[in-house]
Order: C-alpha cells, then structure tokens, then sequence
C-alpha cells in the first residue's frame, strides 16, 4: 500500500505542475490535417503553420477533475490490465506456471551461474518482440511471471521487471520492424517502409547486450551480498508456491499459454491486433485454463477476482498518468514546446543537431508517450529540418525512434512504466536511482550510433 501511495504521490505533484506550466507557457497551435499513412488515416501536424492561440491555463480544480478524464482516455490500457491480470491470476491458480517454474529454478540452482545466464537469454526474448511487432502494454502481463520467477532465483524486484521490461524496452528502441513506430515514422517521412534494418539490428543488439550485461551485474552482486538489495523488504512475498507435478494437464495449459504468445505476436504483426484483441485473447486462455485445470466455478471466478483486485493500484497510476497529458494538450503547450525545441536545432552543426533532436524527442516523450501519436506530430517538422540542415530522413526516424524508446524506461508519464512498477511495488524515485546509470549508457549509445551516418557513410 505505501509504495502504490508514494506512486500516486509523484504523479499527483506532476499534474500540478503541469496545471502550473499552463500559466507560464504561451499557448500555440500547429494546423492539421488527416492524411493517409501505410493504408491507415492518421492525423498529421502541418509543418510551418505553427501560430499563437489565445492562452488556456488550466485551474487548480482541473487536478481534481483531470483523474475521472484520464481513466475515459485510459480506459483501454485499465481494462486491458485488469482483464488480463484476472485471467492471468486463472492460469495461475491452475498450477502449471508454479510448477514449470520450479523446474526451471531446479536446473538452474544445479550450477552456480545458470540463474544469472538465465537473464540475458530471457531478455533478448522479450527484445525480440520489442524488435518485431512492438511489444509495450503486454510487459505488464509477463511481469506476474518474472517477478516471482527472479525472487526465486535469489534476485530482487528490479530484476523481475527488468527482464521483460528493459529487454523489450531497448527492443523498442532499436526496432526494425515495429509497425507503431519504425513503420508510421518511414511513412510519414516517406521513406521506404522499415528500409534501413540492418543497421537497427546492429544498434539492438547492442542495445540488448549493454542492458543485460548491466542486469547481470546487479544480479552477480545480489547473489555475492543480498545486503545490496535496492528494497529487500520486497522480497519477503511473492514467492512461487509449492506446487504438484507437472502432469499432462498442466503441461496442455502451458502449451495453450505459449500458443497465445505466438497468436500475440502473429496477430499484432499482420492482422493489427492491439488491445482489445489481446485481452479477449487472454480472457479465453484463463477460460480454457480453467476448463483443463478443472478449477470449476467458483473456483474461477475466485482466481479471477483475485488478479483483477491486484491490479486496481495500477490501473489508478495509469488513470493518473494520463490526466497529465490531457492537462497540457488542454492548456495548448505541447505545441509550444514542440516549436520552440525543433527551432533550437536549426543552424546548428549536423553531429550536434542531431542530437538534440534524438534529445527534444525524449523531452517530447513526457508529453506523448504514445510511439505512434509521437511520430504523427513531432515527423512532419523533425524530417523536413533535418532535410534543410543536411540529415537524411533516416537518420532524424532514427533520433526519434531512440527519443521514444529509450526514454518510454523513464518517464513518470508512461501508463505502461508506471503500471509495472506499481505491480512491481517499486517507487519511482527507487527506479530511478537504479537504472539512471544504464540510461547514460544507452543515451551514449545512441548519440554513436546517431552520429555514424553522418560522419562514417551515408545512410
């Protein structure tokens, strides 16, 4: 209960301030206009038609009535995560996570090592999904498994999320395929459709090896000394719980479960499921679980109730995430914002420009979380002025992919990193002391590989 309170805490100060910067920051607008984008109608921001609008500073009141919006905006992403957390809590009740689990900490427990070598596998798995089909909402499902999965193995919370959170995450960031981002971006931009994936691949692999090296290292450590644990009150619960054999029924409904990770990503790639298909697909997996696992009625219904109470605290961060964009689009900022930072990087040297456009998208990233709503608005003006200095349109997707990504592991505004951290019990100023020194590898990362097409060869 305290750390979901500290939780809501931040995000309430948040809103205020942004409540605070509508006062301050002059309100403006860029036109728009409803284009089509790979087959699909996208609203789009006109480049050079910013212009000033008469100011909306939002009142104080507006903290109190933005929450009751932000869970109509979210409404999606809550019942997603409360409808898969109950479905999941069924496939739970079951038994046959606990007992593949278990044998898979029994292997693993066999030599000194293997749980660590376990990370970076299990991360370049959830890479791959970020990489592919652009896995984000659907980390807040894979958490229940790797939280108690790494708990179990010795390790802590940040682990847990870190292996599906972090590894997608840097998936994201350097996708080649992910139809959200790369995809929307490559069509506004009009460059060919996820042309330039050899080089993203170079840059996720190395983006996944730098964040697996960094998890194994904590991980090391957390075996040599569990004194260094971040919060080790955490865990003292969410242990897997002893559990029967791992029989024919159990092993149909796991097999059931990873025939729904395969439908997850099929579906997402080529039949553009997103949320509401996702979960009805879950929902029927927790059906049919229970059916095999013959948990009967009451007993699922009772499993149900369960995941879905669990994930309350979450949905409510998630609600309060998103009042605070509606509080800045209301107010009329982040057009502002967006005007004045792209027109700080006109004039300058190409290897500094782009940086700083990889830097205002991250900035941007706060305001619009949203991959795909990101590339509509920030695209249109970041391709044409990478043009008018010299940056080919590849090179300024790639800064905003990279603003985008990278940042999504950080930003208070996310409904997605907010959630999991609440499943997780992980104050955000806990998160952030934890990961800030992976974050500047990564942004030094990036700045290298947003530097070489422009200094080592044209891209």
């Amino acid at each position: 209960m305290k750390r979901t309170l500290d939780a809501l805490v931040i995000v309430a100060m948040i809103m205020v301030m942004a409540i605070g910067l509508t006062w301050i920051i002059p309100a403006g607008e860029f036109d728009r206009a409803v284009e089509m984008v790979n087959g699909k109608e996208k609203t789009l921001v006109q480049a050079g038609t910013y212009h000033d609008v008469d100011q909306a500073p939002q009142s104080f009141f507006r903290s109190f009535t933005a929450p009751l919006e932000g869970f109509e905006a979210a409404a999606d992403i809550i019942a997603f995560v409360i409808l898969v957390g109950g479905a999941f809590s069924i496939l739970m009740a079951t038994g046959a996570i606990d007992s593949a689990l278990q044998g898979v900490l029994k292997r693993a427990k066999e030599k000194p090592g293997n749980s660590v070598m376990l990370i970076p596998v299990l991360m370049a798995v959830f890479a791959l999904a970020g990489y592919s089909f652009g896995m984000s909402e659907e980390t807040l499902v894979f958490v229940l498994i790797t939280l108690p999965l790494a708990r179990n193995l010795g390790f802590d919370a940040f682990v847990g999320v870190a292996i599906p959170f972090i590894g997608a995450g840097v998936g994201f960031a350097g996708a080649a395929f992910n139809p959200f981002t790369v995809g929307i971006a490559h069509g506004i931009a009009d460059v060919q459709l996820f042309s330039g994936a050899g080089y993203r691949t170079l840059v996720c692999a190395a983006f996944v090896i730098a964040a697996s090296i960094y998890v194994m290292r904590y991980a090391r450590k957390l075996i040599a000394n569990p004194e260094m644990r971040f919060l080790p009150e955490l865990d003292l619960d969410e242990k897997v719980p002893e559990a029967g054999e791992f029989n024919g029924r159990r092993k149909l409904i796991l097999l059931l479960f990873f025939l729904s990770l395969v439908a997850v990503i099929v579906g997402a790639i080529w039949q553009g499921w997103y949320i509401a298909e996702i979960s009805g697909l879950f929902v029927v997996l927790g059906l049919l679980s229970a059916i095999v696992g013959k948990l009967g009625m009451q007993g699922t219904v009772n499993a149900f109730y369960k995941g879905a109470k669990e994930m309350l605290p979450a949905a409510l961060v998630i609600a309060l995430s998103k009042s605070i964009l509606l509080i800045a689009q209301d107010g009329k900022i982040i057009d502002t914002i967006l005007h004045a930072m792209s027109g700080a990087v006109d004039g300058l040297p190409k290897v500094v420009a782009v940086q700083l456009m990889f830097l205002v998208q991250g900035f941007i990233n706060f305001f619009i979380p949203s991959g795909s709503g990101q590339a509509a608005i920030t695209i249109p003006i970041m391709a044409p002025l990478g043009d008018l200095i010299g940056i080919s349109r590849q090179t300024s997707v790639l800064a905003y992919q990279f603003g985008d990504g990278l940042f999504n592991l950080i930003i208070p505004t996310s409904g997605v990193t907010m959630g999991i951290l609440s499943i997780a019990k992980i104050p955000f100023g806990q998160w952030l002391k934890w990961i800030w020194k992976l974050m500047v590898v990564l942004i030094l990362l990036a700045m290298i590989f947003l530097a070489l097409p422009i200094v080592a060869f044209e891209w």
